[in-house]
């Protein structure tokens, strides 16, 4: 596990499993449609029971790069952020500001609810196909520079699956604050 401090808040990093995570809400790495999928979507899905699908349904979908609010069903965490990442083309097609945004309308969505703390996956990583380096940077330096003016955030971790994903976000943090 790696820690570090930025303002008030903390930023940590674990391999684990986000549907584990007892903070305020973990983050979907969702489709358009959020009515479930593969990888993260379907794990949260599954963990969190029916409630969380029956509320997808009534949003009506999500834009990529915007965020929607459920509840956590039977998670631990209470509330579940949905958000919808970029597909992966050329990454000439606006991803890393699209991706960039799928993480600070997730953490401004946790700040309207008053949220102290929040679970990340690495979002677009999967079978949308973002190369692991890149996005770990855009999602490390999105999420820092939210903490720095909203202290209101305690904690943010990213729960990375697997050792290749963790060391991927180590390294850019590393580079991040140095």
């Amino acid at each position: 596990m790696v820690k570090v401090t930025i303002n008030k808040s903390v930023l940590e990093l674990i391999e684990g499993d986000i549907t584990e995570q007892e903070t305020d809400a973990i983050v979907n790495a969702a489709n358009s449609s959020l009515l479930g999928g593969g990888g993260v979507d379907g794990a949260i899905h599954r963990a969190g029971g029916p409630k969380i699908l029956e509320e997808c349904r009534k949003l009506g979908g999500c834009p990529t790069g915007e965020a929607r609010i459920t509840t956590g069903g039977y998670l631990q965490a209470k509330y579940v952020i949905h958000t919808v990442g970029p597909v992966y083309s050329s990454g000439n097609r606006r991803e890393a500001e699209l991706l960039a945004n799928a993480y600070k309308n997730s953490l401004t969505l946790a700040s309207q609810y008053k949220l102290k703390s929040i679970s990340f996956p690495s979002i677009s990583t999967g079978a949308y196909g973002y190369p692991l380096d890149e996005a770990a940077t855009v999602a490390l330096k999105t999420v820092i520079q939210y903490l720095k003016t909203h202290a209101d955030i305690e904690l943010a971790r990213f729960v990375l699956f697997g050792q290749k994903a963790y060391q991927a976000y180590d390294k850019a943090l590393q580079e991040l604050t140095k």
